[in-house]
């Protein structure tokens, strides 16, 4: 099926916002050099009771355009097509209910039938204002969309702002030239819900939580470009997906915001000679902010959740412990404080779209040297398995000796390790079959294995380092002698009961390295 495709950007922003982006310099120049049109949309959703579109990824909705009604039929995006992307069908219909004979030819057509066309029904609508901008640079034909309305849902109701780029024609280049405009003039950030997944959370009365990383959908015929493209996108929406649970799900919206920047640093690193230059260590350095901001919550919450709280289970700690526990508590909430505030800021906001134009039209995409046109389009199968292997070889040098090694090289090894699964996660699709598949869910398990043990023995030490953070700051904020003592004696403790589990968790990384060992590499199946 022939799948056409919408290149867009989406912006959200307060709508007092969008009323100050609208005044600005470029959209009144905008305005005045093209053929701006307005108009009010009524859209209407229709799914199943169950939600049977919703639940295969499609949305369909019938929109009235004046006397005209226009039936539309989305696919989403997977978190591989990223911000930019998704599948789109539109034809003019009779009246204000779905044809399902109109969407022949579309996503939908898999579900029509008879129990589709009984059960379908309106859930949800959207009425918006849309001014619609068309502009021109050099030879990009650019459309620019202001919607402001609302999307009611029985007695619900919640406000739309948008502002959607769609390359009309061109080079994609241009397309973020005028997004970080836009950006530089407002508070517009990056969106990746649409309209349809915003209704159903209303109807659902849903609270955004938390989102773990979605498959990575790799073929083995591709190039080593349009691989990381697909990789990198991935890592993206998962980095946005997790802002709106900041507030609802902090923690775990924080620890996979941070995952988010770890699998993109790793996916730089698995393509690190592709995308050799400038532009990417500039890159690089930005993600490294974000990690810095992520980096002292999740830590911080690691250790109430594994040390404190235990020790409070048994309260093995004495009489400061309640002392230490306000303080750890404080902490904690200050860091996942200062998250929303990086993430709120426009630095952060900058970066997201830097990292955007990065992954789809950087400079490392129009390097026009044979040698680095060469490692584009390479086929990814045949880069896969040279890395993997080299990866797995340094692995089982650097963990021969474990024991002996210091906290650096220790470190180090973890980072090796935790490289080496993300990369045979993002490789999968490059090795299909069942035998391959089985193998490598044996060996991403067993590198998973290694990764926690050695993740523990990281923690261990920065535990440590928080309780004697903790002994510090007892000495301040006027507290009585007595007070001060039992304080530093219960962060004491802490540290030391974090210290006794060093050996025992040496033992669980050793062993985990020699079941390592003996894992059959599955790209050599």
């Amino acid at each position: 099926m022939a799948q056409p495709r919408e290149i867009e950007i989406k912006f959200e922003l307060p709508e007092s916002d969008l009323g100050r982006l609208t005044r600005g310099p470029f959209m009144r120049a905008a305005s005045s050099a093209s053929r701006r049109s307005a108009k009010n949309l009524v859209s209407v959703y229709f799914d199943t009771p169950k939600q049977m579109l919703r639940k295969r990824g499609l949305s369909l909705r019938v929109r009235r355009i004046d006397r005209r009604f226009v039936q539309t039929v989305k696919q989403n995006g997977t978190q591989s097509d990223g911000l930019f992307a998704r599948g789109e069908w539109e034809s003019p219909i009779a009246g204000n209910e779905p044809d399902l004979d109109a969407a022949r030819g579309t996503a939908l057509e898999p579900l029509i039938g008879r129990k589709l066309r009984r059960q379908l029904r309106p859930l949800f609508e959207t009425r918006v204002h849309r001014q619609v901008y068309p502009i021109t640079r050099g030879d990009s034909e650019i459309e620019i969309t202001v919607d402001r309305g609302n999307i009611k849902a029985a007695d619900q109701t919640a406000p739309l702002s948008e502002v959607e780029l769609e390359l009309k024609q061109g080079d994609t280049a241009a397309l973020f030239a005028v997004a970080r405009t836009l950006a530089e003039e407002s508070s517009a950030r990056l969106a990746i819900r649409s309209k349809a997944e915003r209704g159903y959370a209303l109807i659902e009365g849903e609270t955004a939580r938390a989102v773990k990383a979605g498959p990575v959908d790799l073929a083995p015929d591709i190039d080593q470009q349009t691989a990381f493209q697909i990789i990198a996108r991935t890592c993206l929406h998962q980095l946005l997906a997790n802002e709106a649970a900041l507030q609802s799900d902090t923690a775990n919206a924080v620890h996979e915001m941070r995952v988010a920047i770890r699998r993109m640093r790793a996916a730089i690193s698995l393509f690190s000679q592709m995308l050799a230059g400038q532009q990417t260590e500039a890159m690089k350095s930005k993600l490294k902010w974000i990690a810095k901001q992520l980096g002292p919550a999740r830590e911080l919450d690691v250790f109430v959740e594994r040390v404190v709280k235990r020790v409070e289970a048994d309260g093995s700690a004495g009489a400061g412990l309640q002392s230490v526990s306000r303080n750890i508590r404080s902490r904690r909430q200050s860091a996942f404080g200062g998250v929303e505030t990086a993430v709120a800021s426009a630095h952060y906001r900058d970066i997201v779209l830097d990292a955007s134009e990065w992954i789809e039209a950087g400079d490392w995409t129009q390097n026009t040297d044979d040698f680095a046109r060469a490692l584009r389009e390479r086929p990814i199968a045949a880069a896969a398995v040279e890395e993997l292997r080299r990866r797995s070889r340094k692995i089982r040098k650097k963990g021969a000796h474990l024991a002996e090694l210091d906290q650096r090289r220790r470190h180090k090894l973890r980072v090796s390790v935790k490289k080496l699964r993300y990369a045979a996660d993002f490789l999968a699709g490059a090795f299909p079959g069942k035998k391959s598949t089985r193998r490598r869910e044996k060996f991403i398990a067993k590198l998973k294995n290694m990764q926690d043990a050695l993740g523990d023995l990281n923690d261990i030490l920065v535990h440590e380092g928080i309780s004697k953070g903790i002994v510090e700051d007892s000495g301040h904020n006027g507290r009585p002698r007595a007070g001060r003592i039992n304080m530093a004696f219960a962060a004491g403790r802490l540290s030391g009961r974090e210290e006794e589990r060093f050996p025992t968790v040496m033992r669980d990384a050793e062993h985990a390295f020699e079941v390592f060992v003996k894992a059959k590499p599955f790209w050599a199946v």
